[in-house]
């Protein structure tokens, strides 16, 4: 989902828990704003986490050559 997703949540969660005042019978959208709210900030934490472990890693490089080994200098 990523960071922009997270954000996108918080805000559709509040818009619909601060500034929706309806209510159905059977839905609470105050309710289902705070749901979608607390989403967005899991799915934030998990993007920031996600992304501070893909900064930390190292990678190896391996060459091949193709050919006969170098001689060894006389001693």
């Amino acid at each position: 989902m990523g960071i922009g997703g997270g954000i996108i949540l918080i805000v559709l969660g509040a818009i619909l828990s601060f500034g929706v005042r309806d209510q159905w019978d059977v839905v609470d959208l105050t309710v289902i704003g705070y749901i979608c709210m607390a989403a967005g900030v899991l799915a934030l934490i998990v993007a920031l986490v996600m992304n501070r472990q893909r900064t930390n890693t190292s990678h190896t490089v391996v060459e091949r050559r193709e050919g006969p080994p170098p001689a060894e200098p006389p001693l």
